[in-house]
């Protein structure tokens, strides 16, 4: 193996400098011992990974050791299967950044090796039980999160599908023209639309590219998408007076951390290090100790006063950044220095709020889990005094009864009224007390551990109530999904409790005004009477409109004209529904069956045109669909739809005559 004497420290300059502790590493890890123990020549003929490779024979229909191509591909599946199970168990999803875009990678070079391998469809879903089995005993957790991982890894797997079709298709035409002209390298510019427009990833472009003796631009292609992060950083820069200091945090060098006292004070005395104007009345002051929370954790940022005896600040925003809380704040009255004394206070009810918000986003994480599974985890939060969202993984929609659960378990802790806690200790202590961890996150030595009773026990540095009661309430407003396997749940405690009872108590006030109801008791019954009437009012007017449909259908087929072997009527109505042309159009192919009929209407600002070819007709060679399509088409249009009967809109009204008259030539054209 590998042994490597580490015995000098090296500056970069030629100098080396004797260790005090010289020492050898052996390189000699798990599986290099496995390799030895077993008498096999590499990893993947060890016993675990060897039947994992199996599963994949099995499903390509290929053996290893036959082909060393085919040896490459079932290597390749096999090695990023254990991987992405690993990565989606500890709570990575698929991403277009970070440690999301290397599990997405993964996942998709594994999905293309099998279509190498000739397997249809996705497969790699399938494989994950085999990998949980294999490592069953060390990692329990993987056979317990089963299902979520597999959705996870399926759910990838289609959406490759989908993007790999259409992008192979181009990338193959990019090959074949430059192979055509004689060059070696695939242009910058077609690479970078097949992977900005198609989600087509480069790395595979490359891959595919060299497989064919062919090199990508690379330079080419990092230029477009430098020039397209360069255009989004503008864009975010134009939204607001400072997001320019979202990327930009040079005016903080030199200055040391700032002390925050925000757990314990709502206020305190601080020394101003450093004023900067923004223009106008804006300015960014930096203080040595402030009780303003720097937004983080999916926190957002205190808001308050900094006053002095000649100075009025409005803190609208506060941030942080290497440990320098960054305050964003409009001057009221006079102006402060550097060197000043100022009294920094925050606005405690709305710090208040964020608090009931932020400790109700824990209590909801630990009620997700105990409802969903533990394969939940946070995969985003944001929390400010009116709302909480909650991003988490999970591979399906939650129920309404899961959700209803979820929102009682959280209530249920609320009125237990249970202590919160927060105990500063390392990451052993915190573990030990049942601690949850973000995968991926950065902890110093000395961490915050939040726990709220039994319930809840979490690392976080933000802010919280000293006990659950005082979060009031708590309720779901909304459950969604922001991306393949998150789901995202919004709600609102305390005062935005009370402002959402408010707001539908008048809504059921409206409505019952509307329904002409003086007991909100009595909606229902209403509701369900006036339901009855619409419905037996629709019917009423079907009948007219057939009946209607029945009148004018008579005299038009007198009027149509003949075409080859067809008739064709064109009619063009006003404020009249969809459902009468549609009526009209039945009429005739009851009543003719070589009739070719194209009808529009027009009806509270939507135009339509109608077309339907009777049995005949359609024997004859028209097709209501292409008729429509070509017909659309001059009046600004698409159209499309059956043989016997279509539907198209219309975008360009003042052209249906036009339309309308160019329906004999377009029938004539597909008469046989």
């Amino acid at each position: 193996w590998n042994l490597v004497f580490t015995q000098f420290d090296g500056d970069g300059n030629n100098n080396y400098t004797p260790l005090a502790h010289p020492n050898i590493d052996t390189g000699m890890g798990l599986e290099r011992l496995a390799c030895l123990m077993q008498g096999v020549n590499n990893l993947f003929e060890v016993d675990t990974v060897q039947n994992i490779m199996s599963a994949i024979s099995k499903v390509a229909g290929v053996r290893y050791g036959e082909s060393e191509k085919t040896d490459v591909s079932l290597r390749i599946i096999t090695d990023h299967i254990r991987s992405t199970t690993f990565l989606v168990c500890d709570g990575v999803v698929p991403t277009n950044e970070g440690r999301g875009y290397v599990l997405r990678r993964l996942l998709r070079r594994a999905a293309r090796h099998g279509r190498l391998l000739g397997i249809k469809g996705g497969f790699l879903a399938d494989i994950v039980p085999v990998v949980a089995k294999e490592n069953e005993k060390a990692y329990p957790e993987l056979t317990e999160k089963l299902d979520y991982i597999k959705k996870v890894i399926a759910t990838e797997e289609e959406r490759f599908a989908q993007t790999i079709d259409s992008g192979l298709e181009i990338l193959n035409g990019v090959i074949a023209e430059c192979k055509k002209n004689g060059t070696d390298t695939l242009p910058g510019e077609d690479l970078f639309k097949l992977n900005d427009t198609y989600g087509f990833p480069i790395d595979l472009s490359r891959e595919i590219a060299a497989e064919q003796g062919l090199k990508i631009d690379r330079e080419g292609f990092d230029k477009l998408l430098e020039e397209q992060k360069t255009r989004a950083r503008q864009a975010r820069q134009s939204m607001g007076d400072f997001g320019w200091a979202g990327d930009d945090f040079s005016f903080i060098e030199g200055i040391p951390q700032t002390e925050f006292t925000g757990y314990t004070e709502t206020a305190s005395e601080a020394k101003v290090l450093k004023v900067v104007e923004t223009g106008g009345d804006a300015v960014i002051v930096i203080l040595d100790r402030t009780p303003f929370y720097g937004e983080g954790g999916g926190q957002v940022g205190d808001t308050g006063t900094i006053e002095t005896e000649n100075a009025l600040l409005t803190v609208n925003d506060t941030k942080k950044h290497d440990g320098v809380y960054i305050h964003f704040c409009t001057s009221e009255r006079g102006t402060v220095s550097a060197g000043e004394t100022v009294n920094a206070v925050i606005d405690v009810d709305r710090r208040n709020s964020i608090r009931r918000n932020h400790s109700a986003a824990h209590l909801l994480q630990a009620a997700l889990r105990k409802v969903l599974g533990n394969h939940v985890e946070q995969a985003g939060s944001y929390v400010d005094d009116k709302r909480v969202r909650f991003d988490f993984s999970h591979y399906a929609a939650v129920t309404p009864e899961e959700l209803k659960k979820v929102e009682d378990l959280v209530n249920e802790e609320i009125l237990k009224a249970e202590d919160i806690s927060t105990i500063e200790t390392d990451m052993e202590g915190a573990k030990k007390a049942g601690a949850m961890a973000l995968f991926g996150e950065k902890y110093g030595k000395v961490v915050r551990l939040v726990k709220m009773g039994d319930f809840s026990a979490e690392l976080c540095g933000g802010t919280h109530l000293s006990n659950t009661a005082q979060a009031g309430l708590f309720q779901i407003i909304s459950e969604s999904s922001v991306a393949a396997g998150i789901r995202r749940i919004e709600g609102t405690t305390g005062l935005g409790v009370l402002e959402l009872i408010k707001e539908k108590n008048e809504l059921i006030s409206n409505t019952a005004n509307e329904l002409k109801v003086n007991n909100v008791v009595e909606m229902p019954t209403r509701a369900a009477s006036l339901n009855a009437e619409i419905k037996e009012a629709k019917r009423e007017i079907t009948s007219l409109n057939s009946k209607l449909a029945a009148q004018q259908t008579a005299s038009l087929i007198d009027s149509a004209v003949a075409v080859g072997s067809v008739r064709v009527i064109t009619h063009q109505t006003k404020d009249a529904p969809l459902d009468i042309a549609r009526a009209m159009c039945d009429e005739f192919k009851a009543k003719a069956a070589d009739i070719v009929a194209v009808i529009s209407v027009s009806f509270e600002g939507k135009y339509n045109l109608v077309c339907s070819c009777g049995a005949d007709a359609v024997k004859s060679g028209a097709h209501a669909g292409n008729i429509l399509k070509a017909a659309s088409a001059i009046a600004g249009g698409k159209g499309g739809g059956r043989p016997d009967s279509a539907t198209s809109g219309i975008g360009e009204p003042d052209k249906i005559a036009d339309a309308l008259s160019a329906v004999p030539g377009i029938v004539e054209g597909m008469l046989k």
